[in-house]
């Protein structure tokens, strides 16, 4: 994937009515809301998911996995701060890749993003089928109907514009992070240090022991749930043409967002398991509940942590649609999805991955879809930590007002672990991840025989990779 910035015959100029039409609200969001994004993308994580992790690898297990991608996704978004504050555009990883690896590249990063962000929320929603039915209101079950109307509720508000739905959100995740609180104080009282090794131990994996009942490679194995404590919030860059002065909130959004996840992630992880059993949490839609019992803690977890889900839900519904935004509007994809309406939201861009999602979520299969969105990120954070490293040595004087540190030592690590996560994913479900390849190669497969020749030069995220090219003319 050699650097491609100058217009090929492939690409031509669009009209101004043309990119009138594909507008979003800028200014919207200041740090404090884009950090609030960050962690409103992640926090279901916090409240399901994750658990799925202790059958792969026991707690110890899953554990050492949570340690290894913390360290990778503190990289990564130290690298994405990086990034985003040189080139803040609604692409954000597929404009890095463009940048760095060209066309190619570009559409390759944004399609293993809309894979992860169009499958993600499908997960969320069985979650909050769970939670919906634990709470026994008017003798509500988990069904398609609840997924129907999640996906109608929060995409209607989304259309309304993108001020509104920031708000929206950031209140939704201030609940879920006092939920996350209450449950902690909760916890503590309950948590018994045998509970966190009550898993049988395999007789025949390789390292076996009560701390890690299914050996060395249940580790592995449970690296896709671990990324669940993480997952999404390096869609922050996604709002950088809604942010007021993107090149300095962007980055620090994003950085304050993982320094509440770190914190988050240890909490939930260690009281969840040390006090309901590590065996018993391993198949649990709604973990905390479950871990407090019965009791009025439990009952008021059990409403936050549908905040939390709903949180998680809504933010991704975003990300999803400014990804696939991004590449319409290039031309990558179809350019009918990236027309905005009155309010500056992209319609299409968020109904059609939506009706997908849906589709997906009827499954009810919550810990499938999570490794099929896994995929796609870990897929997606290979090329981006690449797409860094390329433009640190080939573009070393680009204006960066941020930069990462450690630099392409630190994004290497990230890169590292990143690729031991993609065939993670086929270690706990070989059919879901090949589904998922075969989606991104049809996605690319389409890219070559079709849209590389309907490129828009004039694109914000094409005029990135144009400016790189007159650039390197000039030296």
């Amino acid at each position: 994937m050699a650097a491609s910035g100058r217009r090929s015959a492939a690409e031509h100029v669009e009209s101004d009515e043309y990119l009138n039409r594909r507008q979003l609200k800028t200014g919207s969001a200041g740090w404090l809301l884009l950090a609030g994004l960050g962690v409103s993308y992640v926090i279901s994580g916090d409240y399901s998911g994750w658990n799925f992790g202790l059958e792969q690898g026991g707690f110890g297990g899953l554990a050492i996995a949570a340690v290894l991608i913390a360290g990778m996704y503190l990289a990564l978004v130290l690298g994405m701060a990086e990034l985003s504050s040189a080139l803040p555009a609604a692409g954000g990883g597929y404009t890095f890749a463009r940048r760095a690896l060209g066309p190619w590249g570009g559409f390759a990063t944004g399609t293993a993003i809309l894979i992860e962000y169009a499958i993600a929320p499908a997960a969320i929603a069985t979650f909050i089928g769970a939670y919906v039915e634990s709470l026994g209101l008017f003798g509500i079950t988990n069904g398609w109907w609840i997924y129907l109307a999640a996906y109608a509720l929060f995409i209607g508000i989304h259309l309304s514009g993108v001020g509104e739905a920031l708000k929206v959100m950031f209140v939704i995740t201030a609940i879920a992070l006092v939920g996350l609180l209450v449950f902690a104080i909760a916890a503590i009282g309950q948590f018994d240090l045998a509970n966190l090794t009550n898993i049988a131990v395999s007789e025949t994996a390789t390292g076996a022991s009560e701390f890690l009942p299914n050996g060395y490679f249940g580790i592995w194995a449970a690296i896709p749930f671990a990324i669940w404590f993480f997952l999404a919030i390096e869609g922050v860059p996604l709002a950088a043409e809604e942010a007021a002065d993107p090149k300095r909130n962007v980055p620090r959004g994003i950085i304050a967002a993982m320094a509440v996840l770190l914190v988050t992630c240890v909490t939930v992880l260690v009281l969840t398991t040390g006090a309901g059993g590590a065996q018993e949490m391993s198949a649990s839609g709604n973990p905390l509940v479950e871990a407090l019992g019965d009791g009025t803690a439990a009952t008021v977890v059990n409403y936050i942590g549908l905040a939390g889900l709903i949180a998680s839900f809504f933010s991704i519904i975003y990300a999803y649609s400014r990804q696939l935004f991004a590449l319409s509007r290039a031309g990558y994809l179809p350019k009918a999805l990236s027309v905005t309406n009155k309010r500056k939201a992209p319609t299409l861009a968020l109904v059609v991955p939506g009706v997908i999602g849906f589709l997906l979520s009827l499954t009810g299969q919550g810990d499938l879809l999570l490794n099929m969105a896994v995929f796609g990120a870990a897929l997606s954070y290979v090329l981006m930590m690449i797409s860094h490293i390329v433009l640190r040595r080939r573009e070393p004087d680009m204006p960066r007002p941020y930069r990462t540190p450690g630099g392409a030592v630190t994004t290497g690590f990230a890169l590292v672990v990143a690729a031991l996560a993609v065939i993670a994913t086929f270690l706990v479900n070989p059919v879901a991840a090949g589904w998922c390849l075969a989606v991104f190669a049809a996605f690319m497969v389409y890219f070559a025989v079709y849209s590389r020749h309907k490129l828009v030069a004039n694109s914000p995220d094409e005029e990135f990779a144009m400016l790189a090219a007159a650039e390197n003319d000039v030296k």
